[in-house]
């Protein structure tokens, strides 16, 4: 089959039109194809008064090698690449005798499909989840938004789905990605129960309802595939000697033995990373980003982004992605953008207030809200860098400071737009109603962040209300803080993916530094099961 790129129709074009194109792009009568399916489906909104379809194809003609030869200098036509995915080493139907099943730690995207590649493989993982069950959890979630009541062991950050589970549910990402694990990641949640666009549409998305069916299914699929999945079981404590991994120690005392962990915890799992540093593990602090959480009403998004086209069912609630250099040398980039959707609290500690943004497949929500995010460096962590900790202890006294600017609840403190602006406190909210639950406090939100972030985020909001008008509506909502973009730390890992001084414990995904939202972290997940799988082959 012949892969076919950058085909490009008007929006409304009709029924029978893509197969016009495609005879006409390649040349070939119409006996000579035999059928196509769509690869990728995306838009291009530049121009908000043309706004057209951009397709990638698998088409299948009659001579595919006449055709590309005919095409030569076509840029955009090749052969159909083979996206299949190829286990590193072949399923074992036997287990060697006093075989020690590999330790999967989390059970978020990078841990569900790091036991699922090794229960595929046969090598029955023992997966273990500190929170509660999906359902579980989403009853306990439910209890911190609508009554203020915080479980620091099932929440937004914890439990099996991991935080992706309450959010927009996005499957893009950027990654480099030469032996198609986005595509295995993909089409594991379409037999999960994910919607099939997912495989096609250039910004895929599941939303959190649906997330939940897909997680009990993969559960399911890895418990089927002999593997093991125990929630409720924190791991306190490594057991390492000389420099390998022998085993997990539980919270309820019991040890697993082992000698393959791979350690997929999030980027919360603030008391594991303080565990690891104990133990020796090499840790260093990396980067991350701090900032608010803004809203403005969806319709707004639309016809800056669409303009007459808003609405149209094949674009669905608008997005957009917004980047400022700043003149104080720092960087302000819109972040985890949720068409349609709700700001969520999404803390894990007593006394702290974090919070997130979340939407369901339908984003029909009144708001649109992004996370606006100041980037931020080890160097402007106290402490840092005698301790490579030093950010976690930042992260949580900006949550702490907005926890008290709330009221002492998990009540957010908010501030309309044209007061942050003004640098004036809010007293009451204007025409935009705000999503979060359990509620805001209305303040001023300056004591919530460093004042090079207020002064970054207040010359930002005016500079991308020229590029998306109205951006910065007086009563548009701002609300604090968001803290947990990504880990304040990485757990050094060699090309092995184990790490640099201890044998046996794989780091991986979003928690240990290297990864940013489900699908890459999925796809590390898979990386470290292949690794794992392969160390176990020796």
């Amino acid at each position: 089959m012949l892969r076919l790129t950058e085909l490009r129709l008007p929006l409304d074009h009709p029924e029978g039109a893509l197969r016009e194109a495609i005879l006409g792009r390649l040349g070939i009568a119409a006996y000579e194809l035999f059928g196509y399916t769509i690869f990728r489906r995306g838009y291009d909104a530049r121009n908000k008064s043309q706004i057209v379809l951009t397709y990638t194809l698998d088409v299948d003609v009659a001579d595919p090698q006449a055709v590309l030869d005919r095409l030569s200098g076509d840029r955009h036509l090749s052969l159909t690449p083979d996206t299949r995915y190829r286990f590193v080493v072949a399923p074992l139907t036997v287990l060697p005798l006093n075989y020690r099943r590999p330790v999967v730690i989390g059970a978020g995207p990078c841990g569900l499909f790091a036991a699922l590649i090794l229960a595929q493989m046969g090598l029955r993982p023992i997966l273990l989840e500190r929170g509660k069950a999906v359902r579980e959890r989403t009853k306990d979630t439910w209890g911190l938004w609508r009554r203020g009541e915080l479980n620091p062991e099932s929440n937004v950050q914890f439990g099996e789905g991991g935080a992706g589970t309450f959010s927009d549910g996005k499957l893009h990402s950027q990654i480099k990605d030469p032996h198609y694990r986005a595509r295995k990641v993909l089409t594991e949640f379409v037999q999960a129960g994910a919607p099939t666009e997912i495989l096609y549409v250039s910004k895929p998305h599941i939303g959190t309802f649906r997330l939940v069916t897909v997680v009990e299914n993969l559960r399911t699929s890895i418990e089927r595939l002999g593997g093991e999945i125990r929630c409720n079981s924190r791991v306190d404590d490594l057991l390492v000697d000389h420099g390998q991994v022998q085993g997990v120690a539980l919270s309820d005392g019991t040890c697993i033995e082992t000698r393959q962990v791979v350690l997929a915890v999030g980027h919360s799992a603030r008391d594991t990373f303080a565990m690891l540093y104990r133990r020796g593990i090499e840790i260093e602090a990396k980067p991350f980003s701090v900032g608010l959480r803004i809203e403005h009403p969806q319709s707004l998004i639309d016809r800056a982004r669409f303009g007459k086209y808003a609405d149209h069912p094949l674009l669905g609630a608008a997005d957009y992605k917004l980047v400022h250099h700043c003149s104080n040398g720092r960087s302000v980039y819109s972040f985890c953008m949720c068409p349609g959707g709700t700001v969520v609290a999404a803390a894990s500690e007593p006394g702290g207030v974090v919070t997130n943004g979340m939407s369901q497949y339908s984003r029909s929500e009144r708001n649109a809200n992004s996370a606006m995010v100041v980037g931020i460096t080890p160097e402007d962590y106290p402490g840092y860098p005698n301790d490579a900790l030093a950010g976690i202890a930042f992260q949580r006294h900006w949550e702490e400071r907005a926890f008290a600017a709330g009221g002492g609840t998990y009540q957010a403190p908010a501030q309309r737009v044209g007061d942050f602006l003004a640098g004036r406190a809010s007293a009451a909210q204007g025409a935009v109603l705000p999503s979060y639950t359990p509620g805001v406090h209305w303040t001023d939100l300056s004591s919530c962040l460093p004042d090079y972030v207020v002064q970054a985020l207040r010359e930002a909001i005016s500079a991308f209300d020229r590029q998306i008008r109205g951006f910065a509506m007086a009563d548009a909502v701002l609300t604090g803080v968001e803290t947990r973009t990504s880990s304040p730390i990485r757990i050094v890992r060699g090309a092995d993916l184990q790490s640099r001084n201890c044998r046996g414990l794989y780091p991986a995904g979003e928690g240990a530094g290297y990864a940013g939202g489900i699908l890459s972290a999925a796809v590390d997940g898979i990386k470290a099961a292949e690794a794992v799988a392969l160390s176990l082959a020796c």
